[in-house]
């Protein structure tokens, strides 16, 4: 009998494997995020979230938790130690997973020679309009985060809704990572059949309210993307010029969930408080949709930890657990369902093309809630819609939601018909601009990143070969 109970255990734990679909492999991860704790996406804190997933599918004993990932992490200046950094780990054995880099210019580099290479790429980043292109030099790019086109589908909604008709984009550009201007191009290229006019300021030069608000005089609707004090300083000149009594709509984006726009956004303790109030109540925020499930609670517990643990308590924002950890963490698990999948079919992890291919058009639970990837390797984005609901107070509610998996437009119990109802009459539409300047000359990093590092990966590509 004893000898009977021994042989059995001996044989569940031979097919053990087998019934709980558990495959084991060694997967070389290599992550590019920067040391500089000024980037919401800053080692600090990204690296634990992507380490909490690690632990939770090993932890879990399911059917990842006989993949082991060594994790490499590097530098990640928005610059090119990315790419230099990959092409001298690459002389040895290639990594079989690159998560990052997160800014547009150096992620461009690093997935043309990945893609060209055939290692799957997850980024949380690289949002601009011109990743879309999967079909070529950023084919096995998977953004895990919502690109900016997807919350400019969230515009498109309104305007159709609302049947406006017109807007003036306003955004600030750093000309190093260009966020504002990456977000509002995507704006721009989606609403090609709206009137749609841009204005561009350089974060180094003074603040010129008039000039701004003399290009609104025609249009409907504002979107702005810049700093908090700006947004502020515009809104409080559009007050003084009543321009905020409902005959214009003003919107910023805050896309990162990490700054505070909402409640209290206004107030500086200054003397201009209260016109800052009655002013924001015309400003409407559009930002990530946030959906909590409870497993999210700890998560948000232990990243809070890290943060700490770390020294960054001069982060005002270090509270809140903003896109880019959520998207790194979701990477993870994205990753080794695909890996899984293909793995069970006979391909082996050196296929990045059929690994990335299973990462695309699928939904499963990330660590917020559902995430759902379309077709073309990109993630549906879910987007609020804010607006003050209490002028009083100066409090904020989400009164809208835009749901990108379906495109659908939710109006919620805070809604006000007549906050977003347009009141006078307003100038006839001229023709359609020439749209060979401003936002229209795209800087579609396909294009000014290969230019300027076209001699760099022609370089590489002579010396490295796929192995």
């Amino acid at each position: 009998m004893p000898y009977f109970t021994t042989l059995c255990v001996y044989f569940l734990m031979i097919l053990n494997p087998v019934m709980t679909n558990t495959i084991t492999e060694d997967i070389e991860v290599l992550v590019f995020l920067p040391q500089n704790n000024s980037f919401l996406f800053s080692y600090a804190r990204v690296a634990p979230a992507i380490r909490y997933a690690q632990q939770k599918m090993k932890a879990d004993g399911n059917q990842y938790s006989g993949f082991h990932f060594n994790i490499h992490f590097e530098n990640s200046d928005c610059v090119n130690d990315a790419l230099f950094t990959l092409l001298d780990r690459s002389c040895g054995q290639k990594p079989d997973l690159i998560l990052g880099p997160v800014c547009e210019y150096e992620a461009a580099a690093v997935v043309r020679l990945a893609s060209h290479w055939k290692i799957p790429v997850i980024s949380a980043g690289a949002l601009a309009t011109g990743f879309g292109n999967k079909k070529t030099e950023f084919s096995h790019l998977t953004r895990i985060a919502p690109s900016y086109v997807k919350m400019a589908e969230t515009f498109t909604a309104m305007f159709e809704h609302f049947t406006w008709k017109s807007a003036l984009l306003v955004y600030e550009d750093d000309k190093e990572e260009r966020n504002c201007y990456f977000t509002l191009e995507g704006v721009y290229h989606l609403m090609a059949d709206y009137t749609i006019k841009t204005y561009q300021f350089s974060e180094e030069d003074p603040l010129n309210v008039d000039d701004i608000l003399q290009n609104i005089y025609d249009i409907e609707v504002m979107i702005m993307c810049m700093g908090a004090d700006k947004i502020r300083e515009i809104m409080l000149a559009a007050h003084r010029r009543q321009l905020t009594s409902g005959n214009y709509m003003f919107f910023n984006v805050e896309l990162f969930n990490s700054s505070s726009y909402g409640n209290g956004s206004w107030k500086r303790g200054d003397k201009y408080d209260n016109d800052a109030r009655q002013a924001y109540a015309s400003l409407n925020t559009v930002t990530l949709l946030r959906t909590v499930k409870p497993e999210f609670e700890n998560f948000l517990i232990e990243m809070t930890k890290s943060i700490e643990k770390a020294g960054l308590n001069d982060c005002k924002d270090c509270g809140n657990v903003n896109m880019f950890v959520e998207g790194f963490h979701d990477a993870m698990l994205l990753y080794a369902i695909a890996l899984h999948e293909a793995m069970k079919s006979g391909y082996s992890k050196k296929n990045g093309t059929e690994i990335t291919s299973r990462m695309w058009n699928r939904t499963f639970e990330g660590i917020a809630g559902q995430v759902s990837m379309d077709v073309n390797g990109d993630r549906n984005g879910d987007f609020s819609l804010m607006a003050m609901t209490n002028v009083e107070a100066g409090a904020y509610e989400v009164v809208a939601n835009y749901f990108g998996v379906n495109g659908t437009f939710q109006l919620l119990p805070a809604f006000n018909i007549d906050h977003f109802t347009l009141k006078g009459r307003h100038k006839e539409y001229p023709e359609m601009p020439d749209k060979a300047c401003g936002l229209g000359v795209s800087a579609l990093t396909g294009v000014i990143v290969g230019a300027v590092l076209g001699t760099v990966m022609l370089i590489a590509f002579y010396f490295f070969s796929p192995s």
